[in-house]
């Protein structure tokens, strides 16, 4: 074995991998020491490696690994790439397996704010800065150090990303990107259903959630121009490791969570993992209060050197007594502003959110001899939710607070959605050069059947009276109302998709990724009411084409420079006047910009200009509402969205992480009207952590800002000044295993509201202690 180039962080790392084939030995190697190791299937097929065991440098246990074999090696980063005995140091990637970083590269236990590497663009798993479109990686550690314990925190860390709460643990919670509203979602790679409820998801199970911004139309149903989350779980480790944690903050929050995981045989051939959560906590608003429960599962089985069996599943359940859904009005009836405490609840003192979700996956993937591979996956996602809440409305009387009403609704439905994906990838040669090429087809199907339709808003002039009396005394005292099933709903959406990408090596320094998406989708909605009369919405749209290209150039072995092309088709859910449904979004995106991988790899920095051009954007239509009296919208023609994004992420020196970006986004109609002004036209946001050397290397400590420009769904009606939230923390190792760590959020209680629909409070500041025990 010759050593081509040394680059290796030089720390050792506690190894433990028994004599076995060298596919499945250089697989443990990349899940124990947090490697990317890159080969052919022919590079290693027949060989059998040495045992290793203890604590060593990783580049000492893959010299130990390779034995003899005469196989070459380059590292750079966390990244080593082999090639057969004879054929030097030089390397064409394409003819590759990914060992233990398969979907992307892992993050647990690397410490970076940064990965390696991401298949959330294109599903070809390439470096970020190879990558011709912008990627925020939230990694295990950051999660852990900001605490991010749900989706909807997750993303208010995320740059370029605007998170809109018009309540409080209820189906209210909505993201942003480049101008508009996130709806596509992916759990490793696979498409999921927005009717899923996302917002619930606990990032417990996840090693890390990726958001690939602007349209991703080629891998994740139809082209949406705002961005993609792709949730990657956490898999199955090849040495034996549990972790025990606990957090106790303010308003009464307490948690508990136990993570195991490791070899399940003496061979490690099957190798499993189980994560258990549990929440109880309030919150800064009065009478909230919410628990929620995960299992999560998922067991890896090596059926040969070139097949894994993968099965899993979750089960999260989450039940909110006294939800605000909405938020208060802004103004009193003679026009000035509202002046609420930050523990106003909006909600009834009967009003509730239930969900209960689960979810089965299983996958079998297959390394074929000549670098191919190819994956199969299913997963079934059931929710079931249940809710009875009240949306507060009225002119409210400065002087006496009268005005107010509170119109209750019952939601409760049980979709579930059905998925297939499939996918093979591997390379191929023209004109003297290797490439890669991934092609693959998705089929999903979501059923909402025999749901139960309550008629809607209970609106004032019927029956019930949801007149509240002085605002002064709510305290969520009011008649509950008898909640009348009028109806049953059958809801069936199916899309069937096919895609197929190249990546094609035009010269040394050249990358071209071009490829397509076709898609037919079918949506059929019915519902039947006792009274006899039934309505009705059957869409479909057959042979959608939605194309893809990007071109990415290295300047350097640090810098690149890359620019991207996609059309935008997605049908709207949203609603006319009339109970019509909006034009599908057509229109064209485009993106270019600058990355560089800094330290060999361990700090991405990317700078991107962006405009997206389309038309039949659904806009609120003043206060109309539907037949069914939802908010009704009209469509706006000629809207362009243009903007800048500069990100950066990973480690600035040694024990020193740091992310952040800022961005500037501005819609306009064509007419050069701004538009969709929910969005700040400026945001910045930051968070770094240093850990301290000398006596005080036991001692981590960060902070962060999260700053926006102004904002206002209406600016003429209401409009929310700029304003910063400052957060920090500290983790102190009290020994080996045990760490206690603290975090202090919006440190200078700064007051602001996390809509501007209506008045619903970000939280003030608050104090989450923590600690957690591995062995």
């Amino acid at each position: 074995m010759v050593l081509a180039s040394s680059q290796s962080q030089a720390t050792p790392v506690a190894l433990n991998i028994p004599a076995q084939p060298l596919s499945s030995a250089l697989q443990a190697l990349g899940h124990q020491a947090d490697l990317q190791i890159l080969y052919g299937a022919d590079t290693v097929k027949g060989l059998q490696s040495a045992p290793v065991n203890g604590t060593l440098e990783p580049a000492q246990a893959l010299d130990t690994l390779l034995g003899s074999s005469g196989i070459n090696y380059q590292q750079t980063g966390n990244t080593i790439s082999l090639t057969p005995p004879g054929t030097g140091s030089s390397l064409q990637l394409g003819a590759i397996s990914i060992s233990g970083k398969a979907p992307g590269s892992t993050t647990e236990g690397t410490g970076s704010y940064t990965t390696d590497s991401s298949s959330s663009s294109t599903r070809l798993n390439i470096p970020l800065k190879e990558t011709p479109q912008s990627i925020t990686v939230i990694t295990q550690q950051r999660l852990q150090d900001q605490h991010l314990t749900n989706l909807t925190d997750t993303l208010e860390a995320v740059s370029g990303i605007t998170v809109v709460r018009e309540g409080l643990g209820a189906d209210t919670d909505s993201y942003y990107s480049r101008g508009f509203a996130i709806n596509n979602y992916e759990i490793d790679g696979v498409p999921t259903s927005s009717r899923l409820d996302n917002y619930t998801q606990n990032t417990a199970m996840y090693d890390r959630i990726e958001v690939v911004r602007g349209s991703t139309g080629l891998i994740s149903g139809m082209g949406d121009p705002s961005a993609t989350i792709n949730m990657i779980r956490k898999r199955p480790t090849d040495v034996a490791q549990v972790s025990i944690g606990g957090e106790a903050g303010s308003w009464d929050r307490y948690g508990a969570s136990v993570d195991v995981s490791g070899p399940l045989t003496e061979t490690g051939n099957i190798r499993g993992r189980l994560v258990v959560d549990y929440k109880n906590q309030g919150a800064w608003i009065d009478r909230y209060k919410q628990d929620n429960n995960l299992v999560y599962g998922i067991t890896e089985f090596d059926l040969s050197d070139t097949l894994l069996l993968t099965v899993g599943f979750s089960y999260q359940t989450q039940h909110t007594n006294q939800p605000p859904r909405s938020g208060f009005p802004l103004k009193y009836s003679d026009g000035s502003l509202t002046d609420f405490k930050r523990s106003f609840n909006t909600s009834a003192d009967w009003s509730y959110y239930d969900h209960e979700q689960t979810t089965f996956f299983t996958s079998l993937e297959k390394q074929f001899e000549n670098g191919w591979s190819g994956k199969v996956e299913y997963s079934r996602n059931e929710n079931k939710y249940d809710s009875e809440i009240v949306y507060l409305a009225g002119d409210i009387d400065k002087t006496t607070g009268l005005g107010a009403y509170v119109m209750p609704n019952k939601f409760q439905g049980n979709p579930i959605q059905n998925a297939v994906d499939a996918y093979l990838t591997g390379p191929f040669q023209l004109f003297g050069r290797e490439h890669e090429l991934i092609t693959g087809v998705t089929l999903s199907q979501i059923r909402n059947e025999n749901a139960p339709d309550y008629g809607g808003w209970v609106r004032p002039g019927g029956s019930y009276d949801g007149t509240i009396g002085a605002i002064g005394d709510w305290n969520g005292n009011v008649a509950k109302p008898d909640f009348v099933n009028t109806g049953r709903q059958d809801f069936e959406e199916n899309q069937y998709g096919a895609y197929l990408t190249s990546r094609f090596h035009l010269n040394d320094d050249t990358t071209l990724i071009v490829g397509g998406r076709v898609i037919d989708w079918k949506q059929d909605d019915e519902t039947r009411y006792f009274s006899g009369d039934v309505t009705q919405s059957n869409r479909k749209e057959t042979g959608v084409t939605i194309p893809y290209a990007g071109l990415v150039y290295d300047l350097s072995e640090i810098w690149s420079v890359y620019a991207s092309y996609t059309k935008i088709f997605n049908p709207q859910s949203l609603q006319t006047t009339s109970g019509s449904y909006l034009d599908p979004l057509e229109g064209t995106g485009y993106e270019a910009g600058v990355k560089a991988a800094f330290n060999e790899g361990r700090l991405n920095t990317s700078l991107a200009l962006f405009k997206v051009e389309q038309d039949n954007l659904g806009i609120a239509d003043g206060s109309n509402l539907t037949p069914s009296g939802w908010q009704a919208y009209k469509t706006s023609k000629g809207t362009t969205t243009q903007g800048v994004e500069w990100e950066f992420n990973g480690e600035l020196a040694e024990g020193w992480q740091a992310a952040g970006g800022y961005t500037y986004s501005v819609s306009t109609d064509q007419d050069d009207k701004r538009i969709a002004t929910q969005i700040p036209r400026h945001s910045f946001k930051t968070f770094t952590s240093y850990r301290l050397t000398g006596p005080l290397d036991k001692l981590t400590v960060g902070g962060g800002i999260n700053w926006q420009s102004k904002t206002g769904f209406d600016l003429k009606y209401y409009e929310q000044k700029s304003y910063a939230v400052t957060n920090l923390m500290a983790r102190y190792d009290i020994t080996k295993n045990l760490s206690a760590s603290v975090n202090l959020n919006n440190v200078f209680d700064k007051e602001y509201y996390s809509t501007t629909s209506a008045g619903v409070y970000g939280a003030p500041r608050n104090l989450m202690t923590s600690f957690k025990y591995n062995f």
